[in-house]
């Protein structure tokens, strides 16, 4: 796919699906933006990435002042927005017998507050025509154990994503979703044992965890022009993780 001097903002580009997407983006010819909580993390992606297609701004998705940078940022570069990649997200998996409100607050904040108001604020910087693509996840729909406060969030997200689509249709904007099963990255590191990693390759019917490669590649087409029919639609890229055992 052909994204030759098309813009391109991923929200958590510093890691794993963000990471992978921003590398795809430009090797596919894109000028790309990525935030990130922190500006190490921002330098190590962008020796990563070792592009001058690629610019960072220091932006944490939950913080609205925060948001308010990114937009300054896309205001004096002067650019329309082609490609907005709202991906940055956490999650913290604790029985509903033990989360306390700042895990719920945390994973709100960052997973349906920080997406609502960053594309509200980018509105305006979508060309006519864009392409907004959610990070979302099989949780929404799925009921695994200790994940309630995780699956809210990603199923708000959803919801948010269906009603913008509508919304911003008479621009010619199209906005989707893609919903990962289990992928091997640093943020799945992190939030599960290696017993559960384990267990979650098990669950798909492809036997593996899934790569952020994979991921990249399913946003780039619902961002492309090969998808242009195409809004308002969750794409599940789970290796067969929803239907695994349902035959």
């Amino acid at each position: 796919m052909n994204f030759t001097n098309k813009n391109v903002v991923i929200t958590g580009g510093t890691t794993g699906i963000g990471l992978a997407t921003a590398k795809a983006f430009i090797n596919a010819g894109a000028n790309v933006w990525i935030t990130g909580r922190n500006s190490k993390n921002l330098q190590n992606a962008a020796a990563e990435i070792d592009s001058t297609k690629l610019r960072t701004v220091v932006s944490d998705t939950a913080n609205l002042a925060d948001i308010s940078i990114l937009e300054k940022a896309i205001a004096d570069s002067g650019e329309k927005l082609d490609i907005l990649f709202l991906n940055a997200g956490i999650g913290i998996f604790t029985p509903i017998e033990q989360a306390t409100e700042a895990e719920f607050d945390a994973q709100f904040n960052t997973n349906v507050k920080g997406h609502f108001f960053t594309l509200q604020k980018l509105i305006p910087y979508l060309a006519n025509g864009a392409a907004v693509v959610f990070t979302s996840s099989t949780v929404a729909t799925a009921s695994n154990l200790g994940t309630s406060i995780y699956s809210a969030t990603k199923g708000a997200l959803n919801k948010i994503a269906q009603i913008a689509a509508n919304e911003l249709a008479d621009r010619k904007i199209r906005v989707n979703i893609i919903s990962p099963g289990p992928v091997q990255t640093p943020g799945l590191e992190y939030a599960v044992p290696p017993e559960a990693k384990a267990y979650l390759a098990s669950a798909t019917a492809l036997q593996r965890l899934g790569d952020a490669d994979e991921i990249a590649k399913t946003v780039l087409f619902l961002a492309s022009d090969a998808a242009s029919f195409i809004t308002g639609t969750e794409i599940v890229a789970d290796g067969g993780y929803l239907n695994y055992g349902l035959k």
